[in-house]
């Protein structure tokens, strides 16, 4: 599993084979020619097992965005490059990727990474493509809504609910289930989540 940013570039940890078992899901620990750090949302370092945004440091870091000095200085405010991805590191200092910020919503006072729920939700036979979005709820602050794709047989939302319920904790539920024939992409392939967020 492999791990890098435009801004960085490619290879920023290093897992090897032996441990690719042992610490199944991780991208392996830091290499040498950059620095890491793992900020909370009050800015102070994570501890172990604790979610934080990743923050780098090194020679193989940009210097800052082309004749962009606002940009700059919002993602590299004290030399330390913010990428707006949420990591944590356990007490072997191995990293594992949790999500994006953008993506994070809250559920009752609990942090949810949708992330961890459409990896989830790919293991239900059928279901192709998954999104998990927050949306407003008056009790709970946001909850989540999954947009999925199926293939092959038809496939029921109260089944993809009762799926979810049987292994995830409560607030990690999604309450909406949307069945799609496609999810919108951005140029790069990738999902365009605000598309999603939009809609609801």
């Amino acid at each position: 599993m492999g791990f890098g940013l435009t801004e960085v570039g490619p290879n920023l940890f290093s897992l090897h084979q032996d441990d690719a078992i042992r610490k199944i899901g991780s991208i392996g620990r830091t290499n040498f020619y950059v620095e890491t750090k793992l900020l909370d949302a009050h800015g102070h370092e994570a501890g172990p097992n604790e979610a934080g945004e990743l923050c780098l440091r090194g020679p193989v870091v940009t210097p800052g965005y082309w004749r962009d000095p606002e940009a700059t200085a919002k993602a590299i405010p004290d030399g330390w490059f913010r990428t707006g991805d949420l990591l944590r590191r356990d007490e072997d200092d191995y990293f594992f990727v949790m999500d994006r910020i953008k993506n994070m919503y809250i559920s009752g006072g609990e942090n949810v990474y949708p992330t961890e729920i459409e990896r989830f939700l790919l293991t239900f036979p059928g279901v192709s493509e998954v999104a998990v979005v927050g949306v407003a709820d008056a009790r709970w602050g946001e909850v989540g809504k999954a947009f999925i794709v199926t293939k092959g047989p038809a496939i029921s939302p109260d089944e993809l609910l009762a799926y979810c319920a049987g292994s995830l904790a409560r607030f990690k539920v999604p309450k909406y289930v949307e069945l799609v024939a496609e999810l919108p992409k951005n140029d790069t392939g990738k999902i365009n989540k605000k598309v999603l967020k939009a809609s609801v």
